[in-house]
Order: structure tokens, then sequence, then C-alpha cells
């Protein structure tokens, strides 16, 4: 028992207790109210978030920016409508239904449309050009107009025409329905025409004389169509 306890071991031991004893001191103990880890984080995560440094990666967006291009056009198309269905209530409301429909459609950009197309249709009938009417007309009424072309030739009948202009175009009709949207125009167009048989004696007109001719047509598209082009759909001869 005393060889156990010389004086070399009492040395190790006190040096073990001393170890010990500076180990305690630094990684503490516990006395049994520390709070779990799962308890912790929460207190961790709600510090950080009032922590007024912190810079989310993802800033949230604020309100949404008006787009001034857009409420140009806005402004533009409500202006353009007041202007060309001259005070009538059925009128604007119509147009306001394609500008709805056709991101594309404003009232004077389609008048001017309107007028390049009639002054094509009118010289190709006179012309006798089908291609050019196929493109442009709704086939009900292409075949009106090449029935009335065949029937001209079949008698070798030709047309001197000349357009002169449109001093009076205005729009008098507008809707959608089911997607199709329609505008109807009337045309105050004044031309040089005459008619001449095969031997060139005159039938009907004068080549000499401008005259002014009314007419009211129909144009439609469909706005789910990715083709831009308005057809001709419907004609009329006014007095």
């Amino acid at each position: 028992m005393t060889d156990f306890l010389d004086l070399p071991t009492l040395i190790i031991i006190g040096v073990a207790i001393v170890v010990l004893l500076r180990l305690r001191s630094v990684l503490g103990t516990r006395t049994g109210f520390e709070r779990p880890p799962e308890e912790r984080l929460p207190a961790r995560k709600a510090a950080s978030d009032n922590d007024d440094t912190v810079v989310p990666l993802r800033p949230r967006p604020d309100a949404a920016v008006a787009d001034p291009d857009a409420e140009r056009r806005a402004r533009k198309i409500d202006a353009e409508i007041e202007q060309f269905s001259h005070g009538d209530a059925k009128l604007a409301e119509g147009l306001k239904a394609i500008t709805e429909n056709d991101a594309n459609f404003t009232p004077k950009s389609f008048l001017e449309g309107a007028k390049s197309a009639y002054e094509m249709i009118v010289t190709a009938f006179a012309a006798g050009d089908r291609r050019t009417l196929k493109n442009l007309l709704e086939k009900d009424v292409y075949d009106d107009f090449d029935a009335a072309i065949s029937e001209r030739e079949a008698k070798g009948q030709t047309i001197d025409f000349t357009f002169v202009g449109l001093p009076s175009i205005s729009i008098s009709e507008a809707s959608v329905d089911k997607k199709v949207a329609q505008v109807t125009i009337q045309f105050k167009a004044e031309v040089v025409s005459a008619t001449r048989d095969a031997e060139g004696e005159l039938v009907e007109g004068n080549a000499e004389q401008v005259i002014t001719i009314a007419d009211e047509w129909s144009f439609a598209r469909t706005t789910r169509s990715r083709d831009p082009n308005w057809k001709l759909v419907a004609t009329d001869q006014l007095d």
C-alpha cells in the first residue's frame, strides 16, 4: 500500500486533479436549466431578422411603375375615338372594343389603310386584276367581283379608269363579335371611268369627266389571327 502511494504517484494524481479543475472552469458545467439547441435557434434567427444591417439578396419589388408609353398610347387612342366617332356613342363603343381586342388597331391608321385598299380594289376591278382582288377580298365578295369581270370580258369590254382622289372618308360602324372585328367605311371618291366595247366605242361613262362615286364597304378580321390584314366582306353603292 505504501509502495502504491509513493511520491511520484502522488505528484501525478495532483497534476491530474489540477488539469480537470482547469477544464471545468473553461468548458463550464450543465446546471439543468440550459435551453436545448432547438429552442436557442429561433432566438438567434429573431436577432438576425432585427439586424438593420442585413441586406436582402432579392429586395421585394415596389408597387408597379406605370408605363408612360402605354399611358400616352391610351390617351392617343381615346382622342382618336372621340375624333372619328363624331359624337356617336355606339360607334365610339365599337371602336373602343376593337382597340381592346386588337393591340395594333387605331382609328386613324385604319382609315389610312382603308384609303389605300379602296384605291387598289377599284383600280384592280377596272383592270380585271383578279390576283390583287383575291388578296384583298373575302371569298363571297371576290366571287361577285370575278363574275362581273367575267361578264365584261365575255362582251369584249374594257374600262379606261383613273383614280383621282378621296375627298371624303368616314367610319360609320364598328363592332366586335366573337373575336371578329368589323369596321364599315363610307367613301366618296372622284374617278374618271369610261367603258368601251370590243371596237373601242364608248359604252358607258366619260373619259374626259371626273365623277363622284359613293360606296359603303365593310372590312373584317379575326383578332386572334396572326394575319394582320383586313379583308373586304361587304359592299354597297350609295346614292
